[in-house]
């Protein structure tokens, strides 16, 4: 009996040893998120479907019914809310909010205007010689080539984007070799963010470029430039969705830095 207890007081300061370790472990997990709650500004209704994302880490989330959230950020962590029909904004992540926990942040209606769409009918003669004059041809279709990981846009209105590329690598004052070589911090996050699923579905969604000039650190105006110089057409800038922007320019940005490489 005595040999049981001494062993037992031998025993126990090693198992509350390992059971503060286990809530230590348990307890930096917890640090290591925040949670919030998004509302509407004007009701304080809870707003569904809100997408959230760390500027900093490159993760996002969105806001369930109830309009919380839960996302990993440490302080000074930038966040970055956007919601349909509601202004955009960035929240830093203070050390009250890992304190006290959930945080109210509240959003702002905007008002949306449309800009007028004239639609042109394509009226045919039923000559082929006629109509196929009247019918607009499109050349800046994107294709792509089998075993090829990039994909091109015909048309020679404006040379190839290697040549684009190895002009700005050879002339630093061009604007590819400026943005590229001044922003290389914010363009490495372009691989976290098309690794992100939340990211991702948010973009395939977004036409605006206000998503991408937050994460990136870059204007709409120069993101425009950066696709042209990469040989993207006016046409596929204006149309294409954020995703499809991410995709063009994280490969113009690796054929930069590959060709920057061997020089």
């Amino acid at each position: 009996m005595k040999k049981l207890l001494l062993l037992l007081l031998f025993i126990a300061p090693f198992m509350l040893s390992a059971q503060d370790t286990v809530l230590s472990e348990t307890d930096q997990e917890s640090e290591d998120f925040i949670i919030g709650t998004v509302l509407n500004s004007s009701t304080d209704e809870p707003l569904e479907g809100v997408n959230i994302i760390n500027l900093n880490s490159v993760r996002g989330t969105t806001t369930n019914a109830e309009g919380t959230f839960r996302l990993r950020a440490q302080v000074n962590d930038t966040l970055f809310f956007s919601f349909l029909g509601f202004k955009s904004l960035q929240v830093r992540v203070t050390n009250d909010w890992k304190r006290f926990g959930d945080v109210k942040v509240k959003m702002t209606e905007s008002g949306i205007a449309l800009e007028e769409v004239v639609v042109k009918d394509v009226e045919l003669t039923g000559y082929l010689e006629i109509d196929a004059k009247n019918v607009p041809v499109y050349k800046n279709v994107r294709y792509s080539i089998s075993g090829l990981s990039s994909a091109y846009e015909a048309g020679d209105s404006q040379p190839g984007a290697i040549d684009k590329v190895l002009s700005a690598i050879f002339n630093p004052a061009d604007f590819l070799n400026k943005v590229f070589s001044n922003k290389s911090s914010q363009m490495r996050k372009l691989r976290k963010m098309k690794e992100d699923d939340n990211i991702r579905n948010l973009l395939i969604t977004k036409f605006d470029r206000e998503t991408l000039t937050a994460l990136l650190q870059v204007p709409k105006e120069d993101i425009e430039a950066i696709l042209s110089r990469c040989d993207y057409s006016e046409s596929f800038v204006k149309t294409a969705n954020d995703l499809q922007i991410l995709d063009a320019l994280s490969s113009c940005y690796e054929e930069y830095r590959v060709l920057n490489r061997d020089r």
